[in-house]
């Protein structure tokens, strides 16, 4: 695939009409991170929310050391919650360990439910294990969209240890909640994971059955 135009690209992102800006943003995939983080920071204020968004996104992907304090100062002092939650989430794709302690404050601080979303997807993300506290709190938050979140990414860290808490959700009315903690249990092999796996490959929702009979797969194939 041929290098884009850097020039182009650059004045792409001066264009007035913001469709134009986004397409610039999606070709800075191709572009080496040193390169395309000096271009992406033209826009990480940019008056389109969309547009911010997906440049904070790209800098997620593109590994340089400007990116974390970056993202973490979006984090920390954006007044718009949709801006934090794209940062929360970018943190996450830089896998960076120092997140870890500015996402469990994202969690318990912030008064967006997308915010905390976010955060603690990337909590997953990061993989790391000290995760696992906040995530069980996360389990008995009784927001559906959090729940969902930290089932996820307590397989992302392997938290074994969660199994008990992670249980209560087999016969949960959310189709949606069941089918996440099929996946998970997948990540974490013991005897009640496959029990439960079991349990939940016999459910009435397809999406379901399924995820867990590809869990119970993949648990037999690492035992070989």
């Amino acid at each position: 695939m041929p290098h884009p135009n850097l020039e182009q690209l650059s004045t792409q992102l001066e264009s007035p009409n913001s469709r134009d800006r986004l397409l610039a943003l999606t070709s800075l995939r191709e572009v080496p991170a040193v390169e395309a983080v000096p271009l992406i920071k033209k826009v990480l204020y940019d008056q389109h929310l969309p547009v911010r968004s997906m440049a904070l996104f790209a800098l997620g992907v593109k590994h340089t050391e400007e990116c974390y304090p970056i993202l973490l100062k979006v984090l920390q002092t954006d007044p718009d919650y949709g801006i934090r939650a794209a940062a929360a989430g970018a943190l996450g794709y830089l896998e960076d360990q120092r997140a870890f302690e500015p996402l469990v404050h994202a969690f318990y601080e912030d008064t967006s439910w997308l915010v905390r979303f976010s955060a603690a997807v990337s909590l997953g993300n990061i993989q790391e294990p000290r995760a696992r506290e906040v995530l069980t709190q996360a389990l008995n938050s009784g927001e559906v969209v959090l729940q969902q979140a930290a089932i996820a990414a307590l397989g992302e860290i392997k938290a074994v240890e969660s199994i008990n808490d992670l249980l209560q959700f087999v016969q949960s009315e959310d189709w949606l909640i069941r089918q996440r903690l099929a996946e998970t249990l997948g990540q974490l092999k013991s005897d009640k994971s496959i029990s439960a796996l079991k349990y939940l490959a016999k459910d009435s929702n397809p999406q379901v059955s399924s995820t867990a009979s590809l869990s119970l797969q993949h648990l037999e194939e690492s035992s070989n």
